[in-house]
């Protein structure tokens, strides 16, 4: 059976414009790339010079004008919905999903209280990056399991929530490769009950589309980040911290998984993972 010509012409059309755009995206890709990065290492180098001299609380409006930039002039747009139930004066755990390389700056620039993160004890060794976290006062997250190691992060957390400074943590320990979000790890719901410090659940929403772990492409994109309600954990028995695991869980998933049309399951779902 002979194919109609026109058939082929709307063939031949649509492949060169699918063509078109890829090639659009990738030249937009190389320069956002390159306007994003030219800006956070021209600026980082300034920002640590500022911790030196000047407690990083007080440019705490520096570091946020930063964050801000750096996605913006990556392309992408931010908003923030924040539940009436979100006290921004209380000490925390942030717990949050993981998309991209972008989520720290999109996170530091729309939550409305000075933080620091638990960061993958590697990150620290990346040049000028790195210098910044530790300047900065990050938690090193070993990636080794030693006792010695966990105890130094036990230690350096608590010692950070008692100066009031709230943490955030990505508790899947990598980012995801599907944009669903993955099963939570065990270790900051036992800090939390611990401490018994709340937990503010965080969903990062649209992140997946602007920028993925298996492709460098930066998209146009609107980032929404859902601020929930703080979780108590004061009280909470070893018997329950599998119950508040699963709560935090579906309040992070539950506007992630809705922008993509699907259904919440269980926290523990099939998810490929990476790390990060």
């Amino acid at each position: 059976m002979s194919v109609p010509p026109e058939n082929c012409r709307a063939n031949a059309n649509s492949a060169a414009a699918a063509s078109q755009l890829s090639i659009y995206l990738w030249m937009r890709s190389l320069f956002r790339w390159a306007l994003a990065g030219a800006f956070f290492f021209s600026f980082c180098p300034v920002l640590i010079l500022l911790g030196i001299f000047v407690d990083p609380r007080k440019n705490d409006g520096a570091q946020r004008w930063l964050s801000r930039n750096v996605v913006r002039l990556a392309g992408a747009r931010v908003e923030v919905r924040r539940s009436p139930g979100f006290d921004p004066q209380r000490v925390c755990f942030f717990v949050s999903n993981h998309v991209n390389l972008f989520d720290p700056f999109v996170l530091y620039s729309v939550i409305p209280q000075f933080f620091r993160g638990l960061e993958l004890e590697s990150h620290f060794q990346i040049p000028v990056y790195g210098w910044l976290m530790k300047r900065f006062g990050n938690v090193p997250v070993p990636e080794v399991n030693r006792p010695s190691d966990l105890k130094r992060m036990w230690r350096l957390t608590r010692a950070s929530l008692d100066r009031g400074v709230s943490l955030i943590v990505f508790p899947e320990g990598g980012r995801t490769i599907t944009g669903r979000v993955g099963p939570f790890r065990d270790g900051i719901f036992r800090m939390a009950r611990d401490f018994g410090t709340p937990i503010t659940p965080v969903s990062i929403v649209g992140s997946f589309t602007f920028n993925r772990k298996t492709s460098w492409m930066l998209r146009p994109s609107t980032i929404v980040v859902c601020i929930h309600e703080t979780i108590e954990t004061e009280g909470c028995s070893r018997g329950e911290l599998a119950e508040l695991r699963d709560v935090v869980w579906r309040a992070v998933a539950g506007p992630v998984h809705a922008s993509m049309g699907e259904a919440l399951i269980t926290e523990r779902e099939p998810q490929a993972e990476a790390k990060i």
